[in-house]
């Protein structure tokens, strides 16, 4: 066990947002349209989001003034390849610009190549179950590895990747897939697509073609971004549950393997593992057993302990031997002391982990801004900031001030 401070000089303290879910009227993207079908699984459009395609160096000085030391931010693909093939200097442009405000005030950028949503126009091709999309995905990242790779730490090629078997394992109701079928039938309409089809609505007879291109996308971008930096860290972020058992494990560890084996074999074409934890699960004989009335819950209602990241960072570790980052951990609450609190209590942990030997490299913390959560619309709330949709006025939650002085706590020791 280790005895000095955890958190080293060169641990990255940062928070994330991705750009469909702030930057707004992402027109050319698969999720735009979907969210604005009749039927749709969203409750409501994404619209102006928080103006953050306007508002950026406004959002980068927010962080800078919490003491961040880097910014998780996303590339929007439908907004530099809007048509196929077709790539948009100013769009590139937009997102250098970004990328020197991070540097311009003290903080590592780190990129998220695709967090979910994608061009219409590989949407419309049937996305990640197209056989052609891992090519698609390569021209992409070595457009974005000539624009920024030498400029880079650390990219992420995708965003929770396996987020629809996440839902699934969970037991999300079957008239959620129903809905999300219609939904997806109706876009295949209006497009005249065959088979249209995104990273976080997808149908379950089509998990297995999805998670195979995905993958090949990851391997074929990664080594794309790296050829033109060999040293920049590239790998993917996973929705991790923290899978716990009462009794027997077996049923744990086979919901384990339906949820993440494919991508813990794809992990060692990566150089580490985002890890984003929201909610603990503990399995019996049967089935997840029901969340005890004594037990801390979000704003869903979902079970949350302050033990849930780092055994979720620890898990992963072991499984996969590659070093950690936290790319999301937050809490989805209305009560912002209790936000406090679990991020507080949360990092304890983490530090313990640390202490037995985990080799995590940052903690970066969802999100940055209140935003629009995808199916949940603006109704659940993460952000560290308050945002007037109106005025696009950003406030500071005491939570967000609480996050400041633990970074300064820790950097000190």
């Amino acid at each position: 066990m280790r005895n000095a401070q955890p958190f080293s000089p060169d641990f990255l303290w940062g928070a994330a947002t991705a750009g469909h879910q702030v930057e707004g009227n992402n027109v050319n993207s698969d999720i735009w349209l979907l969210e604005n079908l009749t039927p749709s699984v969203f409750k409501e459009p994404s619209g102006d989001a928080c103006n953050s395609f306007m508002h950026w160096e406004t959002d980068l000085d927010l962080a800078r003034d919490l003491g961040l030391t880097c910014y998780r931010f996303s590339l929007e693909w439908s907004r530099i390849e809007p048509a196929e093939g077709r790539f948009s200097a100013a769009m590139l442009d937009h997102y250098q610009q970004i990328i020197t405000g991070c540097r311009a005030r003290g903080m590592d950028p780190i990129v998220t190549v695709n967090h979910f949503s994608s061009p219409l126009w590989f949407a419309r091709q049937g996305g990640w179950i197209n056989p052609e999309a891992p090519g698609h995905f390569e021209r992409y990242c070595s457009k974005v590895g000539e624009a920024f790779a030498a400029q880079l730490t650390y990219v992420l090629t995708f965003n929770e990747p396996n987020i629809l078997r996440t839902l699934d394992v969970l037991g999300m109701p079957d008239a959620v897939w129903t809905l999300q079928a219609a939904m997806l039938n109706e876009a295949a309409s209006v497009t005249g697509s065959a088979r249209f089809s995104a990273i976080n609505a997808c149908n379950r007879e089509d998990f297995a073609p999805m998670m195979a291109g995905l993958i090949a996308g990851h391997k074929r971008g990664r080594a794309a971004l790296k050829k033109y930096n060999p040293a920049l860290q590239v790998g993917f972020s996973l929705a991790l549950l923290d899978d716990q058992a009462q009794g027997d494990t077996r049923l744990r560890d086979s919901k384990r393997m339906e949820n993440y084996a494919d991508w813990i074999a794809a992990a060692q074409d990566a150089d580490f593992i985002g890890v984003q934890n929201y909610e603990r699960v503990v399995w019996g004989e049967t089935g997840p057993l029901p969340v005890p009335d004594s037990a801390q819950k979000n704003k869903t209602g979902a079970w949350i302990d302050p033990t849930s990241l780092a055994n979720a960072a620890e898990y992963i570790h072991q499984a996969t031997g590659k070093p950690v980052m936290v790319t999301e951990h937050g809490l989805a609450t209305d009560d912002d002391a209790q936000r406090a609190a679990f991020l507080q209590a949360s990092l304890e942990h983490l530090a313990t982990s640390i202490n037995n030997g985990l080799p995590l490299l940052g903690y970066i913390h969802w999100t940055l801004l209140d935003n629009f959560e995808w199916v949940h619309g603006y109704n659940i709330r993460f952000g560290l900031y308050e945002v007037n949709r109106t005025t696009w006025e950003r406030t500071p939650k005491p939570s967000a001030l609480h996050y400041r002085e633990l970074i300064k706590k820790y950097r000190n020791q």
